[in-house]
Parts: structure tokens; sequence; C-alpha cells
């Protein structure tokens, strides 16, 4: 797998390669501006990239815009967006632009090499990866009506799971509870709130 990285911090950045290049991975490129990573895009043609959300010169979201054009600019390019910060607008943001392939999560993750490398390779596969402190903010903010209330602590454990972007049989294993009552409890959870089975339509639901 081809990864381009784009990450402001220097020593971050050098984890990253160090990291990624020690399983394996073809690091084309590792730059810290947005203008450098369309520029890497363009000439390396990678598979993913990794994207600091904010970088220079304004540190809000050129990162991410940047990132965005780049699969504007080649389609099927799959970006795993990364921040210092639960900024859950632009996790929104980065999953409602379309297209396979899409993750956003908190830099404090990459100190965790499984958990980061089990979402960059989901995202790389055309999978939807959303960061579990992101997705708690999601199902604690208040909405009329919002059926989410009435879900017991296990399901709203197997929604956060869904939306991070786990398959069933996965969330069976994390949870220890088995696929078949996982498949239960998501049919549960998609019923009441009313929502298809999946985590790309959990994605949705908590976007609304």
């Amino acid at each position: 797998m081809r990864i381009v990285i784009a990450e402001e911090d220097a020593l971050l950045r050098e984890g990253l390669v160090l990291l990624l290049r020690s399983e394996g991975f073809d690091v084309a490129a590792a730059v810290d501006h947005p203008g450098d990573l369309l520029a890497a895009v363009a000439a390396e043609a990678p598979d993913l990239a990794v994207v600091d959300v904010r970088m220079p010169p304004t540190f809000t979201d050129e990162g991410l815009r940047a990132a965005l054009e780049a699969r504007r600019l080649m389609p099927g390019l799959a970006i795993l967006a990364l921040s210092a910060f639960v900024e859950d607008g632009y996790a929104g943001d980065l999953l409602a632009a379309g297209g396979s392939g899409a993750g956003y999560l908190l830099k404090e993750r990459v100190g965790k090499p499984d958990e980061f490398l089990d979402a960059l390779k989901r995202v790389a596969a055309g999978g939807t990866v959303l960061d579990r402190d992101v997705v708690a903010v999601q199902l604690s903010r208040p909405r009329p009506g919002d059926p989410v209330g009435t879900l017991t602590a296990r399901e709203r454990e197997v929604v956060a799971l869904l939306a991070e972007g786990h398959s069933v049989p996965t969330i069976g294993r994390l949870l220890g509870i088995g696929t078949a009552a996982a498949r239960r409890h998501a049919g549960d959870v998609s019923a009441k709130l009313r929502v298809p089975d999946g985590a790309q339509a959990m994605l949705s639901y908590l976007r609304a």
C-alpha cells in the first residue's frame, strides 16, 4: 500500500513514517504543508493519505480541505484524518464528502499502534472509521425525540462500535458476546433508531 503523510508536527510526522515503514507500508512522501500534500498526491498516486486536519497557514481546517481536494483530483483516494481535538464538525465534513475509505482519529491513537494500524487498514480497504471520543460526543448530544435515550447500555456500546466502523463479528469479539448476540443487538438498535443495519447507516444517523 502506497501512503502519503501530511502532518505539521515534525515528531509525529517522523513517528508515523517509522511506524508505517516498519509495518511494510510504502511511505511515498511525508510533508508539512497542505499545498505539498496536493503535489505529493499528484506525483505519487498513493492509495491512502494520512492528513493532519489543522495545518498552516491558519491551523484551522487547511489539512482537511486539502485532503478533500486531493480526493477530488484522485477519486478513490482513501483519507485518514488526524486531529488533536474532538471536532465532530470536521469529522462530519469528511464523511459527508462521500466516497469509500474515510476515517477520523484523534492523534493520541497513534500512540496505540495496533489500534491505529487496524483503523488505517479498514480505511484503506474502503471502510469508514470514526474515533470513539467523537462518537461519544455525538451520542451525548441531546436531540428532541431522539430514541437513543431508549437504548440499553449494551445497545449503546454496539452503536458506538458500529459508528467506529467495526463489523458485527468484530463487535461480538470486542464485547465478548459472540457474533449471534452482536447481530441481535444490532438488529434491536436498528429497529429502535429506525435506521438500516450497518456502520454507514449508523454514521448517517449520528450526523443528522
